[in-house]
């Protein structure tokens, strides 16, 4: 098993096709770096919530568990739930670590993807 798991984490729609973009970064992940765990959750509407999936990868044994939130900007959800929900993880699991990654849309290469994501659109 391995030590670090990675949990994609999504806000969440009662559509669930809307799931599919992240069941694929989920599956290239899992593609492109095959020794790393790398699960989904959701802070609403779809299944597993992050509680759920946090709880199974310590039963499974995981030392570290790093949420890359994959939101585009950090929102009222990042600031204030996510942190309680993992604060409570902590207390209940002293044993795993439990971190939580800036929004995904932060990330300086993602502005960069989507810039130039547009500007291929204006070229088409």
């Amino acid at each position: 098993m391995p030590e670090t798991a990675l949990i994609l984490f999504a806000h969440g729609a009662r559509d669930p096709e809307w799931a599919r973009p992240m069941q694929r970064v989920c599956a290239l992940l899992r593609q492109q770096a095959p020794g790393l765990r790398v699960e989904l959750a959701f802070l609403e509407f779809m299944l597993p919530n992050l509680r759920d999936c946090a709880e199974r990868l310590v039963a499974d044994g995981v030392a570290r568990v790093l949420v890359l939130p994959m939101f585009i900007a950090r929102g009222g959800h990042l600031k204030r739930d996510v942190p309680l929900l993992l604060a409570e993880l902590r207390r209940q699991h002293p044993g795993t670590t439990f971190e939580l990654a800036d929004a995904v849309g932060e990330a300086e290469t993602v502005a960069r993807a989507m810039a130039s994501h547009a500007l291929s659109l204006l070229d088409a």
